[in-house]
């Protein structure tokens, strides 16, 4: 089920991207992967992102500050 919401939430991006571009309007996701948060541990797996670190690409968890960048970036005029 999440796998599935996640890739329904790629296609329905992707197209409503495409459907209103020609109107100025600019849509985007963020779907960040593996980030140091508290959700690991509240979840009742707090050496997750010990555990799956060799599986993520960088090597490295994300951190939260890193998210919100790339969205403030996004919101700004920069990002048209």
């Amino acid at each position: 089920d999440y796998a599935a919401s996640k890739g329904a939430i790629d296609t329905f991006t992707v197209g409503l991207a495409r459907e209103v571009a020609t109107e100025g309007v600019r849509v985007n996701a963020v779907r960040p992967g593996m980030i140091d948060t508290e959700i690991h541990a509240s979840g009742g797996q707090p050496d997750r992102i010990e555990r799956m670190r060799a599986l993520i690409p960088m090597k490295r968890e994300g951190r939260a500050d890193e998210i919100a960048a790339a969205v403030l970036w996004l919101l700004s005029d920069e990002a048209s």
